[in-house]
């Protein structure tokens, strides 16, 4: 099962059939570019070669959808959607990679047909560097069986650890103007990018422990930014809502940014002293896995792009609201073709006297500025399988 993102290739309102997407494609295909880099007016011959170095764990995940419930013991049910994407970190290198960063990814590979599959999606179909990955002999990919149902999703994941720490990898990766980390993770690494001048930001997982240490947020010291979801800000800071949870944590942190679901996301800027909040967009969430680092990767580019910060929350928000609408997790990711599509179609509503639609449009002026110009060309989606014969002609 595959659909292609293109702008103007959708109005908007629902998927594209592959037939549709084929035929749009072949005739816009003189026109169209294969990505838009909204760096590119910043761009200096001194930067790093890489905007944005990430590192983890990739998993082969095989995602489910369209199931009205779970299944009880013993009961199997059929389910209406089916696709298998790259998951784990591979969910945020996506992400950046499809909002136009330079992105590096520092992962193990194993040597069997998923990791190959991974491996050449990443590298060749995203664009994402992989020079300082590492392909592991007798080893197998870790898999995660995802079942989204109800707006929220269980998993079941297998694997075992790499026979060689990552750490041991990332000194030999491209410089990186930031780096995208996970707070309960290995520090040792990106507190030696930080002193280099590398931009950190970080994110933290749910404390299984449910002790919720303070001292769990220490190395916050060598970060630029925070961005926790709410249950996490309010529990490491002790305090009883979002808003109070971000201040707490503006303390902290040079950028503190707190998502918290359909309700939107609060962010304080203590370097510039800005402050907002951006409520969430509205939409029929199809499949909320890696909504999360959609989210992530556009703050990480508006940092680097240095937007004002409410317009670094809207872009997010905007990310986020589209990939919930594609089932899986990175192939879900939103492309430049994505967000145009979206703004087009949201003005022409408006102009057509559409008053949700002109309220919409007034938020979101300042995509005017940021959307290319031109059509750019679709990225895959999730796949009921992780090989197609007729993949073949269009890869």
């Amino acid at each position: 099962m595959t659909s292609t993102d293109r702008s103007d290739a959708t109005d908007g309102t629902g998927p594209v059939t592959p037939g549709d997407a084929r035929t749009a494609a072949a005739a816009d295909a003189a026109e169209a570019t294969a990505s838009w880099d909204p760096l590119a007016s910043r761009r200096t011959p001194e930067d790093p070669p890489l905007d944005v170095l990430l590192s983890g764990t990739v998993f082969f995940d095989l995602v489910f959808t369209g199931l009205p419930r779970m299944p009880g013991p013993g009961e199997e049910l059929w389910s209406e959607g089916l696709g298998s994407c790259p998951g784990g970190i591979a969910n945020l290198a996506t992400a950046t990679a499809r909002l136009g960063l330079r992105t590096g990814l520092v992962a193990g590979f194993g040597d069997d047909a998923y990791a190959d599959w991974m491996w050449d999606t990443l590298s060749y179909d995203e664009g994402i560097d992989l020079s300082a990955s590492r392909r592991f002999g007798h080893f197998h990919s870790s898999l995660t069986v995802s079942i989204a149902t109800s707006g929220d999703r269980a998993m079941v994941t297998h694997g075992h650890d790499l026979p060689e720490p990552l750490s041991v990898l990332i000194d030999a990766a491209p410089r990186a103007r930031a780096a995208v980390v996970d707070l309960g993770g290995e520090t040792s690494w990106w507190s030696r990018l930080a002193a280099q001048g590398t931009l950190i930001i970080a994110d933290i997982g749910y404390d299984e422990t449910e002790r919720w240490d303070p001292a769990d947020l220490a190395p916050l010291a060598h970060c630029h930014a925070f961005t926790p979801n709410a249950v996490e800000a309010m529990r490491y800071t002790r305090t009883e809502t979002p808003d109070r949870a971000v201040r707490a944590l503006a303390e902290r942190v040079p950028l503190a940014v707190v998502t918290d679901g359909v309700a939107g996301s609060y962010a304080i800027d203590s370097i510039t002293g800005e402050e907002a909040y951006c409520p969430a967009v509205p939409v029929e969430a199809l499949d909320p896995t890696g909504a999360g680092d959609v989210f992530g990767a556009a703050i990480t580019l508006g940092a680097l792009a240095d937007w004002p910060l409410v317009e670094r929350l809207k872009f997010a928000s905007l990310c986020s609201a589209l990939a919930v609408q594609q089932f899986g997790g990175s192939l879900a990711a939103p492309g430049w073709g994505d967000i145009s599509d979206w703004w087009r179609c949201i003005s022409q509503a408006a102009d057509g006297g559409d008053l949700r639609a002109a309220y919409t449009r007034d938020q979101y002026r300042f995509l005017d500025q940021i959307v290319p110009p031109h059509p750019v060309m679709g990225r895959r989606r999730a796949q009921g399988t992780f090989a197609l014969r007729s993949d073949a002609g269009d890869h």
